[in-house]
């Protein structure tokens, strides 16, 4: 009887043995399969998608612990996106209408910057749509027009701010 149950015994044991080294395997190379796709996310160099499943694979854990520390930071969909965010904000930056005097943002169809008065645009006699103050022939209906030249003394009398009591008595 003792020799029956010690041959069971040898039987579990052997069974727990199998099961946690078939375990280990799969554990290990679930590991450099997940280290390749990752390692692939993050670059295109031949080098590191060969390298870093290797790594893994001669080393077990210890070799991933070891990739975590090393691999890129960021994947390179994160880089694409980033790049494209840049992009989108470069171009809203060029498509932003600013002030030439006082470098604040105006709208396209402002006459006049309301901070600082400088003059934006102006009427084309012809049409009636607004121009440049430095164009000298309108874009939509090819009428020449004098540029309008802004004098010094007209730029300092445009930046001069209003006084609170002459504003007041003009909305009444």
């Amino acid at each position: 009887m003792s020799a029956q149950i010690s041959n069971q015994i040898a039987i579990i044991v052997q069974t727990i043995i199998t099961t946690l080294a078939a375990f280990t395997v799969a554990f290990w190379l679930g590991l450099a399969i997940w280290t390749f796709r990752d390692i692939y996310a993050r670059s295109r160099d031949i080098l590191a998608l060969i390298f870093a499943p290797l790594l893994v694979l001669l080393l077990g854990p210890a070799g991933w612990l070891i990739y975590l520390l090393l691999r890129p930071h960021r994947t390179l969909a994160e880089i694409y996106d980033q790049a494209l965010e840049e992009d989108l904000l470069l171009q809203q930056i060029e498509n932003t209408l600013v002030c030439p005097n006082c470098k604040r943002p105006v709208e396209k169809d402002w006459q006049v910057c309301p901070y600082c008065h400088t003059p934006l645009r102006r009427p084309c006699p012809n049409c009636g749509r607004l121009i440049d103050v430095s164009w000298d022939i309108c874009p939509y209906c090819a009428t020449e027009v004098a540029p309008a030249l802004v004098t010094r003394e007209e730029e300092v009398v445009s930046t001069t701010p209003i006084p609170a009591e002459a504003s007041a008595g003009s909305s009444q």
